[in-house]
């Protein structure tokens, strides 16, 4: 039997809604990757001024994402979306390596948030698909990744341009880093 297996036997309505914020810094990908989820044309990307809501069905659970600009000038705003967040997504543009100390020192910041404290993390280390892209064990290390103790997470090489690593391991993954998880392992301890 499998953790989602679990999941499906612990929720307590037949559609868990499961609120993922996905965040990073422009041009790193989010709305590409959200638009993948969504099973939506990409064919018309433009910057996100403000931010994108979808929904999508995902395992038995009905994923709320919520794509936040990464503009400098949008960064201080994201905090006005951190209450009730389940899953932190952070997209990285894996073949940007000028920006991976402001991604990482953003990234930082974001773990130190309060109402983040505890929120799982999936980090998709996009554009895999370009030449120049740093492999996502590299950006983990570059990240400082092993660090994080007080949270679950992962990372996931992907490519959004091509879905690669996006569409079934993006939702399974999400679904396994809910809260639900910790309520899993807490019923799990019980009974074991």
């Amino acid at each position: 039997m499998g953790l989602l297996s679990i999941l499906r036997r612990l929720k307590q309505s037949p559609d868990h809604e499961v609120r993922l914020l996905l965040l990073g810094l422009d041009n790193a990908g989010k709305t590409t990757l959200l638009k993948q989820l969504a099973a939506e044309d990409i064919s018309h990307i433009t910057p996100t001024q403000g931010f994108n809501i979808k929904s999508v069905q995902a395992s038995g659970f009905k994923l709320n994402v919520w794509d936040i600009g990464g503009q400098r000038k949008i960064r201080p705003y994201w905090r006005s979306y951190f209450d009730n967040t389940d899953v932190l997504i952070y997209v990285i543009d894996s073949s940007d390596r000028k920006r991976l100390d402001e991604t990482s020192l953003e990234l930082a910041d974001l773990l130190e948030e309060e109402k983040l404290a505890g929120v799982p993390l999936l980090i998709f280390a996009n554009k895999q698909d370009l030449m120049t892209a740093s492999p996502a064990s590299v950006l983990a290390e570059s990240l400082n990744l092993h660090t994080i103790r007080d949270r679950m997470w992962q990372v996931q090489a992907c490519s959004a341009l091509t879905a690669e690593g996006v569409q079934v391991d993006a939702t399974n993954t999400a679904c396994k880093l809910t809260k639900l998880e910790t309520e899993w392992l807490s019923v799990w301890q019980q009974i074991s």
